[in-house]
């Protein structure tokens, strides 16, 4: 259903911070014209935890009007309350997004029952395909395999975003989950060791400013050009580091500004990135061949 190379979409600022959807719907054209096979709004690299709900709402409505078809978009609508989860994941479904992606809650800690509880509530309320967003490091919870193997025996729970970079993970789940859950990396570094391990893409933060890359690289892949896909896995290595050498989307709003395809501009709490990030963040894109 979904694979390849899917891009978790910056959410384009003017300089004062106000919603550009100009350049948003502009660089969504220009995503899927670089090969980009997925698009995801609103999540953490969208900065939907600083979105409005109508924010959020117009986003998503924004990116499914610029797809117009040609590629799904899966909608971030996850929530710590599940109310809101679901207020959230029937406006994806009203706007014509292909699905949502469903975070686990954070910040209130829910145990796995509560996990299970959570996501089943959202997937018996709206008749949407949903995958699983598991990122330990922001949300502090670890959705267990044995939790997400219950949950994919709802016919709407159909995949899972793994964000762990833990490449056991992805082994274990295919056995427990089947294999047609799903499964497509959340960290950019293991998106290749991850279609190794059972994993059929990757949604990158990288592939925002280097979209024809990553997508050339998993085709490649799924060619069983192996030597060609290591080989952009390689070029793009150095530009992965970069984009989290400081607490993302912070890097990679700055390095799309130097494609002119956004302001730089994050809301607060995210901070302008410092000089030596900029630098860095340069020097990557350099190396790869993204800028002279």
């Amino acid at each position: 259903m979904f694979k390849g190379s899917l891009v978790a979409l910056i959410t384009p600022m003017t300089e004062d911070g106000a919603l550009d959807p100009k350049a948003f719907q502009d660089f969504v054209a220009w995503q899927i014209a670089e090969g980009t096979q997925g698009l995801v709004p609103v999540g953490t690299t969208g900065e939907s935890p600083t979105l409005s709900h109508d924010e959020h709402r117009r986003v998503v409505e924004l990116c499914v009007e610029a797809a117009a078809g040609r590629v799904p978009v899966i909608a971030g609508t996850g929530s710590n309350s599940t109310a809101e989860a679901i207020e959230l994941t029937r406006h994806a479904k009203e706007a014509g997004a292909d699905a949502a992606l469903v975070v686990t809650p954070y910040y209130n800690k829910p145990t796995q029952e509560g996990l299970y509880l959570h996501f089943t509530a959202i997937a018996d309320a709206v008749d949407l395909p949903i995958i699983i967003y598991n990122i330990p490091p922001r949300s502090v919870i670890d959705m267990s395999v044995e939790t997400m193997a219950r949950l994919a025996k709802h016919p709407n729970i159909v995949g899972v975003k793994d964000a762990t970079a833990n490449l056991t993970r992805p082994l274990h789940t295919r056995l427990s989950c089947g294999t047609e859950f799903c499964q497509l990396s959340g960290e950019d570094h293991t998106a290749l060791a991850f279609r190794a391990a059972g994993g059929v893409g990757c949604i990158s933060v990288s592939g925002n400013v280097a979209p024809r890359l990553c997508a050339e690289m998993h085709a490649a892949w799924e060619a069983g050009r192996i030597e060609e896909a290591m080989a952009i896995q390689d070029r793009l290595t150095p530009l992965h580091d970069a984009m989290f050498c400081e607490t993302s989307p912070g890097p990679v709003k700055y390095a799309a500004s130097l494609l002119a395809k956004s302001s730089a501009h994050c809301r607060l709490p995210m901070a302008p990135v410092a000089e030596s990030t900029r630098a860095r963040v340069k020097a990557a894109m350099v190396q790869a061949g993204l800028l002279n």
